[in-house]
C-alpha cells in the first residue's frame, strides 16, 4: 500500500483529489493532509509517506519551499506538484527539485491514474530489483562457503552431490553456478587443488608416491598417476626429479 499526503490550503480542492483517488483503484492510502506548508512539513518528517501531492501556493511556505527542505532532508518521496495556469513557471522550477510530475487544475482522474501508475510501477520495479540483488548476494555468499570447503577439505572423499545436499542445493545447479564462478566444473577444479597440493609435497623426498596420493584425496595410487600426468604432463616421479 503507497501512503500519499495531501498539502493544500484549499479545502474542497484536497476534497475532490481525495475522491479522485479512491476511484483509481490503486493500492493507495491517504495517510495526511496539511493546509499549510509548515505543517506539512512536520507530518512529511514524522509520517514518511511514499508519495507527496502538493500545491504550489500555501501559507508558512509555498510548494517550492516545502519541496526544497524535503529534498535537503533526504527523504525519499516522490513528489506531484498541482499548479494552475498562471503558476507554470512554477512547477517547472518544482521539476528541477526531482518532482515526479505536476497536474494542472482542476485534476483529471485520467492524468491522476497516469502519474501514480508511473510512480508505483517504479517502485515495484525497484523493490524486485532489490530482491534479485538480494539473492544475488545470497548466492555469492553460499559459493563462497562451498569454495572455501573445498579449499580446505579436498583431501577428503568430497563429491558434488555432498556439496549439494549440505547446502540445500540441486547438483545441477551447484554445477551451474561453479562453471559461472570458476569458468571450469566441479570436478576439474578439485582435482586443480589436488594436483596443486600434490606439487608441493612432492618437494619433500621424505614423502612416498603412494602417501602424497593419499594425503590429497586419491585413495587410488595408480589413478593418482594418471590424473598427475595428464594435468601436467609429466608422471609425479619425473616432476620430482625436475624439482
Amino acid at each position: 500500500m503507497y501512503k500519499i499526503f495531501l498539502a493544500d490550503d484549499e479545502i474542497w480542492e484536497t476534497m475532490g483529489l481525495k475522491k479522485l483517488l479512491e476511484k483509481t483503484g490503486l493500492p493507495i492510502q491517504v495517510l495526511g493532509e496539511a493546509e499549510n506548508g509548515i505543517v506539512a512539513l512536520e507530518q512529511i518528517v514524522e509520517k514518511k509517506p511514499d508519495i507527496l501531492i502538493t500545491d504550489i501556493r500555501m501559507p508558512g511556505i509555498n510548494g517550492l519551499e516545502l519541496i526544497q527542505k524535503i529534498r535537503e532532508r533526504e527523504l525519499n518521496i516522490e513528489i506531484i506538484v498541482l499548479s494552475g495556469y498562471a503558476e507554470f513557471d512554477y512547477a517547472q522550477t518544482a521539476m528541477r527539485w526531482g518532482v515526479k510530475d505536476y497536474l494542472l487544475k482542476p485534476v483529471e482522474q485520467k492524468e491522476l491514474n497516469r502519474v501514480l501508475l508511473e510512480i508505483i510501477s517504479k517502485g515495484e520495479k525497484g523493490m524486485t530489483g532489490a530482491g534479485m540483488l538480494e539473492k544475488e548476494a545470497e548466492n555469492a555468499t553460499v559459493m563462497g562457503q562451498i569454495l572455501k570447503e573445498i579449499q580446505e577439505s579436498y583431501m577428503e572423499d568430497i563429491t558434488l552431490n555432498s556439496l549439494a545436499d549440505k547446502y540445500n542445493i540441486s547438483a545441477s545447479r551447484l554445477s551451474t553456478r561453479m562453471k559461472e564462478s570458476l569458468g571450469m566444473s566441479f570436478s576439474k577444479y578439485l582435482t586443480s587443488m589436488r594436483i596443486q597440493r600434490a606439487k608441493e609435497l612432492l618437494a619433500d623426498d621424505r614423502l612416498s608416491l603412494e602417501q602424497i596420493a593419499e594425503m590429497v584425496g586419491y585413495q587410488d595410487y595408480f589413478y593418482f598417476i594418471r590424473v598427475f600426468k595428464k594435468v601436467t604432463g609429466v608422471s609425479p616421479s619425473v616432476y620430482r626429479k625436475h624439482l
